[in-house]
């Protein structure tokens, strides 16, 4: 798929992808005033069918980031019928038909208008690309930042709020220049937090461990995802406050997200994880995702939107 010229959604109507566009004095712009969640697409070539994973949650999510943010415009104007019925139309136009990532935004459609965000009206664009690993696919290698996860007091973890993300582009910037491929950062307190766009997982001595929802961390999809695949296994998965010391001494850890679904970690702060090669579980869990978001087996969760 050709990104440009491609078909977008901007805010009534379906244009063309370079036409799309914002003026450099808008609320988004100058203020990050804008929200955001990106819904991935999957291809099944033996089928010649295409599905979205988890549409709903996805909405449900960004109408949660909009109370965060009081988008109350997007909230009165946009149902879930509507949400849906724009985005199979837009995948239909796009003609998709491999792995693809599905980027709604909704935003402040005001210019110069400061930082106010109510009594301003709120527009909602949608384009869709096909999808890149952004880590490598055997197993990454993070590295803990010296920045620290923006604090829930101060701009809201559980929304994803396109300002907010300054925060992982330093700690992203960091790591690359310290030679890892991502961050694993810390909240206040020192506790593990995330990556800088995608939850971790550690495990060990046979127990799932992760991050609790109150260590400033998003409450990703992905993340729910496996907590269920997890219970399906028999797995018991615990929440709770990880310290950075314990990623040194995990069996596995991994990542995972809309962008980079469940992708292995060998390594952190150039200490070996486990063996330094992808671990049981987390092999397991990467099968099982991969077979239910292109319904390579039942669909019992209700989790996938056939596109016809």
């Amino acid at each position: 798929m050709n990104l440009t010229k491609s078909t977008a959604y901007f805010r009534t109507r379906f244009v063309p992808f370079d036409e799309a566009r914002l003026s450099i004095a808008s609320a988004p712009v100058l203020y990050g005033l804008s929200i955001y969640t990106v819904i991935p697409v999957f291809w099944n070539d033996e089928q010649k069918r295409l599905y979205a994973f988890r549409v709903e949650d996805h909405f449900k999510r960004l109408q949660n980031s909009a109370k965060l943010m009081a988008f109350d415009d997007f909230l009165k104007g946009w149902d879930y019928e509507k949400f849906d019925t724009m985005i199979r139309d837009l995948l239909k136009r796009n003609e998709v038909q491999t792995d693809s990532l599905l980027r709604i935004s909704v935003f402040v459609d005001g210019v110069l208008s400061g930082t106010r965000m109510q009594g301003l009206p709120h527009s909602l664009s949608a384009f869709v690309y096909p999808a890149a690993p952004l880590l490598p696919a055997k197993g990454a290698h993070l590295g803990v930042s010296s920045w620290r996860r923006t604090p829930d007091n101060a701009i809201p973890s559980r929304a994803k709020i396109n300002g907010s993300y300054a925060n992982a582009a330093l700690m992203k910037h960091e790591a690359e220049q310290n030679g890892f491929d991502d961050a694993i950062s810390l909240d206040e307190q020192g506790h593990v937090a995330e990556s800088t766009v995608a939850n971790i997982f550690l495990v060990r001595g046979g127990e799932l461990l992760t991050p609790a929802d109150s260590t400033d961390l998003l409450e990703g999809i992905t993340r729910d995802t496996i907590f269920q695949l997890a219970e399906q296994f028999g797995i018991f998965c615990r929440q709770r406050a990880v310290d950075r010391s314990e990623l040194y001494l995990a069996d596995e850890i991994l990542l995972c997200g809309s962008s980079v679904g469940i992708t292995p970690v060998v390594k952190v702060d150039n200490r070996t994880v486990g063996s330094g090669k992808p671990g049981r579980l987390t092999r397991r869990l990467q099968t099982a995702y991969a077979k239910q978001a292109r319904q390579q087996i039942p669909d019992q969760y209700g989790w996938l939107t056939e596109i016809a």
